[in-house]
């Protein structure tokens, strides 16, 4: 029993790791390259993006958003813990990080599950509310710049249907939500997005305490 949530050690993080991470050869080659590139702290942990997939399954997803896909890691594995008949759309700016991912999303056999959109996200769920419609969607993740959080999620809380699930990264932003020094752009609008969910009414939400801090929220 425990009231409170658990501090890992990175003794314990390893032993987590170890007994709960079922990642493929595909999938592990790609993270093991993102965490080579300068970038690399843009990559969702391994076992958040598990939770991900388990969640995904649990509502029965087979129409998901990606906002923000960076190299593909998280995309890749949803692709392959979904049905067949399940599509991701992904939606990033960056020609040169996405083709890292679908070099590996190809090798993998998960290519076709992948509609990725190169274009403004804004853009592209706006493209996605005219063509497909509200509650056509069963599952979002937000994971892009901080500054347009409010932005995707009104979007995507459009777009996903009632029992669907909205799950947003960087929600403690390593720990500067707490810290009354920081006041730039990004750490402000986090803080105001994370107040905004917690008294949205049209959502049940939850923040977890994994990798950079996760709120998942559950539509009405």
């Amino acid at each position: 029993m425990s009231t409170t949530t658990l501090n890992l050690s990175p003794e314990l993080h390893r032993y987590l790791l170890a007994h709960s991470l079922r990642e493929d050869p595909i999938s592990r080659e790609l993270r093991e390259t993102t965490l080579a590139l300068k970038n690399a702290g843009m990559l969702s942990s391994p076992e958040q993006v598990q939770l991900l997939t388990v969640l995904a399954r649990l509502i029965g997803a087979r129409r998901l958003i990606e906002v923000g896909t960076f190299t593909g890691y998280t995309a890749l594995r949803l692709a392959l813990a979904l049905p067949a008949d399940a599509r991701i759309t992904c939606c990033d700016v960056s020609e040169e990080w996405t083709s890292i991912g679908a070099a590996h999303w190809a090798r993998a056999g998960v290519a076709e599950k992948i509609d990725l959109r190169l274009a403004p996200a804004l853009d592209t769920l706006d493209a996605l509310l005219d063509d497909a419609g509200e509650g056509s969607f069963d599952f979002a993740y937000i994971d892009a710049d901080k500054t347009n959080y409010r932005h995707y999620y009104e979007r995507c809380l459009r777009l996903v249907r009632s029992g669907g699930m909205l799950a947003i990264d960087n929600v403690l932003w390593d720990g500067s939500v707490i810290n009354p020094d920081k006041t730039d752009a990004d750490t402000e609008a986090i803080r105001a997005f994370n107040a905004a969910v917690h008294e949205d009414r049209r959502v049940l939400p939850v923040m977890v305490p994994i990798g950079d801090g996760l709120t998942l929220a559950c539509r009405n």
